[in-house]
């Protein structure tokens, strides 16, 4: 814990700062338009789910992974034709349910500057959806890249919504137990406090205990490891089940066939490894469809077992009525 106190704003700043210009060639400069935001729906049970693209951002694995080194990193990194630096989608979840649009995770907002997330908002115009329409968020946990869109400039994006988090991490981020933890790195805390103060003076920020049923239907399960609040959010519509599982996981191509590997964002490592091996065992053995933040948008598909550990495998893509 005490490293990540000390490297995450670094390794971030490093990390957009030293990844490679993407080469173009001499007769066709790439274009200098911005991208525009990306969703990709999906039909479950009676539900339809959207996936929204807030961005990604470039993260340097040789410094931010635990449990292996940077040799270990390359080698599984060029199985998927990858390499280091690699980029980390940043993925919200709406759904739209007979409680109304109800948003999963808000995406970083401002907090990692222009051009590194904070499409979520122009992703939702893309689906139709202005952020006044939303009445639910449900926050996996309170790391930026989760709570970050809740705010612009302070003030709150989604002025009609209730935002739901786990009642953890709300002790842990804003409460007396964060102030005595100071081991974790001071950021996270600050980013907390303008991403939530708003709401909660507002009456508008809701915690929930492990297994509570936020919305019928909607069903948290807290996790701690990641962060204490860490929550699984099952969706259930008729016999089929969705779960929305936060950060169990940021390098697919890394902690899928190494699930041991942790990462230095990690309240507490160990118990952060643990969830992620049950899960992954519990997905792959119930054939579960999930939906994660930081794998390659749109972020939902099924965990495979593997001869090397386990595998992601997409959900199959549909494009018609």
């Amino acid at each position: 814990m005490t490293r990540t106190a000390t490297v995450f704003a670094a390794v971030f700043l490093l990390s957009i700062t030293s990844t490679p210009a993407i080469a173009q060639t001499a007769n066709r400069p790439l274009s200098t338009a911005p991208q525009a935001g990306d969703i990709q729906r999906f039909r479950f049970g009676d539900l339809r789910v959207t996936a929204l693209s807030d961005g990604t951002v470039p993260q340097d694995l040789h410094k931010l992974l635990l449990g292996i080194t940077p040799q270990e990193v390359d080698k599984l990194l060029g199985r998927a034709f990858l390499k280091n630096p690699v980029e980390a989608s940043i993925n919200a979840f709406l759904l739209e349910t007979h409680e109304g649009l109800v948003l999963i995770d808000a995406g970083a907002g401002e907090v990692f500057g222009p051009g590194y997330g904070g499409r979520l908002v122009h992703s939702l115009a893309v689906a139709g959806v202005d952020p006044s329409q939303i009445r639910h968020v449900l926050i996996t946990h309170v790391h930026s890249d989760h709570s970050g869109g809740l705010v612009v400039k302070g003030n709150p994006v989604f002025p009609n919504a209730v935002i739901h988090v786990g009642k953890p991490d709300v002790n842990f981020f804003l409460g007396a137990q964060g102030t005595e933890r100071r081991g974790y790195a001071d950021h996270y805390f600050s980013e907390a406090e303008t991403a939530l103060r708003p709401y909660l003076a507002q009456g508008r920020l809701k915690t929930f205990e492990n297994g509570e049923e936020i919305l019928p239907g909607i069903t948290a399960a807290i996790h701690p490891g990641h962060t204490p609040g860490a929550a699984f959010f099952t969706v259930r519509s008729g016999k089929d089940a969705m779960v929305f599982i936060g950060d169990t996981l940021h390098v697919s191509s890394v902690q899928f066939p190494r699930p041991g590997v942790t990462i230095v964002y990690d309240v507490v490592p160990d118990q952060a490894s643990a969830v992620r091996r049950t899960a992954f065992d519990l997905f792959a053995r119930e054939r579960t469809l999930v939906a994660a933040p930081h794998l390659p948008f749109p972020g939902i598909g099924h965990v495979r077992r593997d001869k090397d550990g386990y595998a992601w495998v997409p959900a199959e893509y549909v494009d018609r009525d």
